[in-house]
């Protein structure tokens, strides 16, 4: 059965009596290119674990079972258990969980992201891996456009989102996805964007406690972030060799360190 198929995806959901809900973010990919994207684009070998959120009717889950050595599937929706449990019975190196996957504990050995992240959950998602004790190597999703934009810094200004992310890793966009490669197709563009852990050994690297700390302060500052820091930067942090007359959005990870006498 093509799952990338328009007219297969609405047999099978009228077959189950299933109509999709907006509050899980449910819109399914119908475009093969796309697909194959993603897939490629995960880098994914026949050793490696793979982590996928929101199986939805299993299109991609099917494809990274080609290609993986396992993949643990997190889907909240029951009523696509016996969908799944149908399409994936050729594969043996596949788990479906039924559970949210905030509340997820990763693996705790290496794995990989890759997922159609359900668009209401994004950003605490991702940072539900990020900050994991054992967070993924690297996580490859597909994101709305504007969201991936925030992320990778299209206009080279930070948001509390795209600081949160830079903390803990690399960002890129691969690519732009039209809307209508989704049924139903949803209101805005999607991007594919691929997020790379930054390694202990890696120059880059932020040790979480610092991290966070970071993010606390940048909070305060973020919350009124068209005003300069001389405004917004707690009294403690203004001795500082920064320019407090800048806003938040334009400092870079080595300046917040800086701030903080890291």
């Amino acid at each position: 059965m093509d799952l990338s198929n328009k007219s297969s995806v609405i047999n099978i959901l009228r077959t189950h009596g299933i109509y999709l809900q907006k509050s899980f973010g449910q819109n399914f990919l119908i475009d093969k290119n796309v697909l194959d994207e993603i897939v490629s684009s995960a880098g994914i070998s026949e050793k490696d674990d793979i982590v996928e959120i929101g199986p939805g009717l299993g299109v991609l889950t099917s494809e990274l079972c080609k290609k993986a050595h396992k993949v643990t599937s997190i889907e909240l929706d029951s009523k696509f258990l016996p969908i799944l449990k149908n399409i994936l019975s050729e594969f043996k190196n596949v788990e479906v969980i039924n559970m949210d996957a905030l509340k997820f504990n990763p693996p705790k050995t290496p794995y990989k992201v890759v997922a159609n992240i359900p668009y209401n959950i994004t950003s605490p998602l991702i940072n539900h891996f990020l900050r994991a004790e054992n967070p993924p190597s690297s996580m490859t999703l597909l994101v709305q456009k504007e969201v991936a934009e925030k992320i990778c810094e299209r206009d080279k200004k930070s948001s509390i989102l795209s600081l949160q992310i830079k903390l803990f890793a690399a960002t890129k966009t691969i690519g732009i996805v039209s809307k209508n490669a989704f049924l139903p197709p949803p209101k805005v563009d999607s991007a594919i964007i691929r997020i790379d852990v930054y390694k202990k050994t890696d120059p880059q690297f932020v040790d979480k406690e610092t991290a966070l700390k970071i993010l606390e302060v940048a909070k305060k500052t973020f919350s009124q972030k068209r005003k300069k820091l001389s405004n917004t930067l707690p009294v403690e942090y203004k001795n500082t060799k920064i320019d407090l007359n800048r806003r938040p959005e334009t400092l870079s990870v080595a300046e917040w360190l800086e701030i903080l006498g890291v």
